[in-house]
């Protein structure tokens, strides 16, 4: 659990309810397919589980979740601007663009298999696991997007170990670099979990930056995704 995260709770419980003793919270993140986030009480004690696309959330936003749950929890009125905090921020593009696709993902509970018309991704993990990470990283489940989406090109899921790559690629006007960076920087996230450095959850680190600017054709690449 990350830290800081049962104090918020705590002191939003207290906000609420001043005059109640404190009860025991149990906080956990789940892969839900969505960004679902509940709360029961049972024998006395209050269980939350956030959706884990929630972990890297700022502190607010924490607050206002915190806030949202437990106002529901003692059938109080919710506050309208943390409601608003928190719409604001589940809505915003890069939240949304990994809802929609965790929600394929796991929602579906099924993949849409490594070869293409043009492209066989398990292909490309092999020759970019050999050229860059000298064989060592074990293949995750390899999948086409189910439709040619832009926003999200690529996407590494910790949860289900599967790299969903946008079907947008597979086409031979797409050079074959631009499309091997993408299952690269996926990889990356592969190798490099995503770590809390305090509050904060740390996607990419100074070494997944680093090994990120090995990438031969890495400009050739970005200007190619550019005009995507």
């Amino acid at each position: 659990m990350r830290d800081g995260l049962l104090e918020i709770f705590q002191q939003c419980f207290h906000e609420l309810r001043p005059r109640t003793p404190l009860p025991e919270i149990s906080i956990s993140f789940k892969p839900f397919a969505n960004i679902n986030n509940t709360v029961r009480l049972r024998e006395g004690k209050v269980l939350v589980r956030l959706s884990d696309l929630l972990e890297g959330a700022p502190d607010d936003v924490i607050a206002a979740i915190a806030h949202i749950l437990l106002a529901k929890l003692n059938r109080l009125p919710i506050d309208a601007a943390r409601s608003a905090r928190y719409r604001k921020y589940i809505s915003s593009q890069a939240i949304a663009g990994k809802t929609h696709l965790v929600r394929q993902i796991r929602g579906r509970k099924r993949l849409h298999g490594p070869k293409g018309f043009i492209y066989d991704l398990d292909v490309i993990f092999e020759e970019l696991n050999q050229r860059f990470f000298h064989g060592l990283l074990g293949r995750p489940q390899m999948s086409w997007s189910p439709g040619r989406t832009r926003r999200i090109l690529g996407h590494y899921d910790p949860a289900h170990n599967a790299i969903l790559i946008s079907r947008i690629f597979d086409h031979l006007a797409v050079p074959r670099y631009a499309l091997e960076y993408v299952v690269y920087h996926e990889m990356l996230h592969l190798k490099h979990p995503v770590r809390l450095r305090g509050s904060r959850r740390c996607i990419h680190s100074r070494e997944f930056q680093a090994e990120e600017k090995l990438f031969p054709r890495l400009t050739e690449a970005n200007a190619f995704l550019k005009r995507l």
